[in-house]
């Protein structure tokens, strides 16, 4: 139990965070303060991380932008493996990038986005307050009188079959928009602004992290996206829909307001980028 004390006082300090919000927006809110809050506190540990996905937008761009030339080391020293994999890291070292570039921020992302799907999928570190019966937690809390660790097995009845069908068609809608955008970007073969695949937080943060969740990261070290990847990649952002459909209503709160939060950036940062040929800008 010891090795997960630290992550263990990580949420509790999330709980008690969200439970601060919820105070303060009850009298704005009433009943649904705390749901508000479970989004507000999203969308503030998203703006967080937020410097760690525009490094990763930064390392995704600078791998494509190598990427013809990384082609054409490839092409000359087919037969000297040890001699491309030199000149390889010389490029990338030239130009301020690495092959890796895209991965660490992601990693580093990941203890938020579980922190934030452990308190809201199991409500550990919550103590009870706000609008719930005392000491009951973060999940006995209701928004439209559905208690906020309600599970769609739970039933439908009453308000809960709305509510629950307007989070999930928000999903589905959300990974459609996703895997819309990763199919486009294997028929195009490379894909300069990366692909992410949120929500999917699966592994992406949604990771649970919606978020969390990315995949891709940026064109291959030759520029082409297996056939492989090109049929997965777009199937995993329903995989927040899945898992959406086995965790309570907080949970499901939190997968919509990350993924929601993930297609913006998608749309905000990584819009497709025509490279011109000219020099690198580690800046860009």
């Amino acid at each position: 139990m010891l090795a997960f004390a630290p992550l263990h006082a990580a949420v509790g300090v999330a709980a008690d965070t969200v439970t601060w919000l919820a105070g303060t927006l009850q009298p704005l809110t009433g009943g649904a303060a705390t749901a508000a809050a479970i989004v507000l506190f999203t969308i503030a540990v998203r703006l967080l991380v937020s410097p760690l996905t525009l490094a990763q937008v930064r390392g995704e761009r600078r791998r494509a932008a190598l990427a013809p030339q990384v082609r054409d080391l490839q092409r000359r020293y087919a037969d000297d493996p040890a001699r491309l994999q030199s000149e390889l890291f010389g490029l990338y070292r030239s130009a301020g990038a690495s092959p890796v570039a895209g991965c660490l921020p992601a990693l580093l992302q990941a203890p938020f986005f579980l922190v934030m799907y452990r308190l809201f999928s199991t409500g550990e570190g919550s103590t009870g307050g706000g609008t719930g019966d005392a000491g009951a937690g973060l999940l006995a809390e209701r928004l439209a009188g559905v208690p906020l660790g309600w599970h769609l097995s739970d039933g439908l009845a009453g308000a809960a079959g709305p509510l629950f069908g307007a989070l999930l068609a928000a999903l589905v809608g959300l990974a459609w928009w996703s895997s819309r955008r990763a199919r486009r970007a294997a028929a195009a073969g490379t894909n300069p602004s990366g692909t992410t695949v949120d929500g999917t937080t699966v592994a992406g943060g949604g990771t649970m992290t919606g978020g969390a969740g990315t995949a891709g990261g940026g064109a291959t070290a030759d520029g082409a996206v297996p056939a492989v990847l090109g049929r997965v990649l777009p199937l995993l952002p329903y995989l927040t829909v899945a898992v959406a459909l086995v965790v309570p209503l907080a949970a499901v709160l939190y997968l919509v307001t990350t993924t929601a939060w993930t297609a913006l950036e998608q749309a905000v940062l990584r819009r497709p980028q025509v490279w011109t040929g000219q020099p690198l800008d580690r800046n860009s």
